[in-house]
């Protein structure tokens, strides 16, 4: 992987054309104002004009902020302003100029893998001197990561890829590294990993994958990072329609988070431990698939009735979320594209936090809403539990009889195999964007990516393990 080729961010230019911003309908200077009139610019917000000098050449342009000025509208700038060199003026704080140079990063994110671009130089924006580049650089290419990931189709993102990409990114780090691989799942106890993905071709076996970072530090904080990593899902057995199978390759989306924070984490030198967990596999058919009414033993010794072989995202995080119990983490957080209901219920940007702990949920609802990368705590509710009841197995992996709900009991099933220790977080993330936007490009999107950083850096690294 190229971690973030497409860098749109500099430190000096002396060419760079200022960006000025407008607060609604107020006044422009003489020299532009018939010029915005007759292009119909109100300082709405996200409206922008690029205005000409004399000799007709750009001389500049303004970007209408509505009441409230939104750093996370330079995302959409990337896109549509002139190639060359440009700086924002007049960012209120650090932290605002900081908001927009990372949002102006995002907005450059082009996945050209397998064609090349042909389309003009980007513009590019000068950061403010207040603003750690570096640092920026390094949150823009870690959400970059995990899209290009999401991007890349499941014939060159396999379970192989994952394990290459965690090795490269522990090796990068000084981390440590393990996998586990195919029938070694069984020796070693990943039954439901195992059984999830033997049925894929053996150069697309199951493996379970482990970073260890920092794990020597015995008086910082464990923090579990744990991601999904279905590379295609054609749904098992219970296989999917054509329509529903399409985006499979972005059923990896939360291996791909749960790598691109732990690098992050590491190149940020965050005072805490470390541990990244991603079960990879193919949920794939064959004569050797996992069947609808077959009984899986986890990891965790509890067995599983499997009411749905397209439900099987939860199964492989059962057994890593178990290894992660082991290790009596302060944190766990998982990722995963785990439920379309949750789609529906909050759309496809803004992806479902479930957690019991309350100070954790109002402390990364307070880190989303300030580097704006939203997501929306949901309710862990024990009502919906007997949803999950078998008769002949501890637990089953689908609700078939509760025709809603669906995110809700794919967390409660989860809540089963997190661990005892500190506190537990389940992302239930989308990982794409839907529809082509500037700056939003279709296809693979960073989801809380940025919140659960901040929220670590500023919340948590540093605190007295418990």
């Amino acid at each position: 992987m190229t971690y973030a080729r497409h860098s749109n961010l500099v430190s000096a230019s002396d060419q760079a054309r200022p960006i000025w911003k407008v607060e609604g309908d107020a006044a422009l200077p003489q020299a532009h104002a018939a010029w915005a009139k007759s292009n119909g610019f109100k300082g709405k917000a996200g409206q922008l004009l690029v205005v000409p000098d004399a000799h007709g050449e750009v001389a500049g342009a303004y970007l209408g902020t509505g009441k409230v000025f939104d750093p996370v509208s330079l995302r959409s700038l990337a896109a549509r302003l002139p190639q060359g060199d440009w700086k924002l003026v007049g960012t209120a704080s650090d932290t605002e100029a900081e908001l927009a140079a990372v949002a102006f990063g995002l907005g450059g994110y082009v996945f050209d893998r397998y064609k090349p671009s042909k389309e003009k130089p980007q513009a590019r924006l000068v950061v403010d001197d207040s603003v750690d580049l570096e640092a920026v650089h390094r949150i823009v290419a870690a959400c970059a990561l995990t899209r290009e990931m999401v991007d890349t189709p499941a014939q060159d993102m396999g379970p192989l890829q994952l394990e290459t990409i965690g090795r490269e990114i522990a090796e990068e780090n000084g981390a440590s590294f393990s996998v586990i691989t195919g029938d070694d799942l069984l020796e070693q106890n990943y039954p439901a990993v195992h059984a999830v993905g033997r049925a894929a071709t053996p150069a697309r076996a199951p493996r379970v994958i482990e970073i260890g970072w920092n794990l020597d530090k015995t008086d910082w904080p464990l923090v579990a990072l744990v991601g999904k990593g279905v590379v295609f899902d054609t749904g098992g057995l219970d296989l999917k329609g054509a329509a529903g199978m399409r985006n499979m390759k972005k059923d990896m989306g939360g291996a791909a988070h749960a790598l691109s924070l732990g690098r992050l984490v590491m190149q940020a030198g965050l005072k805490l431990r470390l541990v990244v967990l991603v079960a990879a596999v193919e949920n794939a058919v064959s004569g050797d698939a996992f069947r609808p009414g077959d009984i899986l033993s986890t990891r965790k010794g509890l067995t599983i009735e499997i009411g749905n072989t397209d439900a099987e995202g939860r199964l492989i995080l059962s057994d890593i979320l178990t290894r992660a119990g082991e290790l009596e983490p302060d944190l766990t957080v998982d990722f995963a594209t785990l439920t379309g209901a949750a789609r529906i219920a909050l759309g496809p940007e803004l992806p479902p936090l479930y957690t019991t702990d309350d100070d954790l949920a109002q402390g990364v609802a307070a880190s989303a809403k300030a580097v704006s990368d939203p997501l929306w705590r949901m309710p862990l509710w024990d009502g919906y539990g007997a949803a999950l009841d078998s008769e002949i197995a501890d637990v089953r992996n689908d609700s078939a009889a509760w025709a809603q709900a669906g995110s809700v009991t794919a967390a409660l099933f989860l809540q089963k195999f997190a661990p005892q220790s500190g506190s537990w977080a389940h992302m239930d993330v989308f990982a794409w964007n839907p529809r082509n936007r500037p700056g939003y490009a279709e296809g693979g999107e960073a989801q809380t990516l940025r919140a659960w950083f901040h929220y670590l850096q500023q919340s948590f690294a540093n605190r007295a393990a418990r």
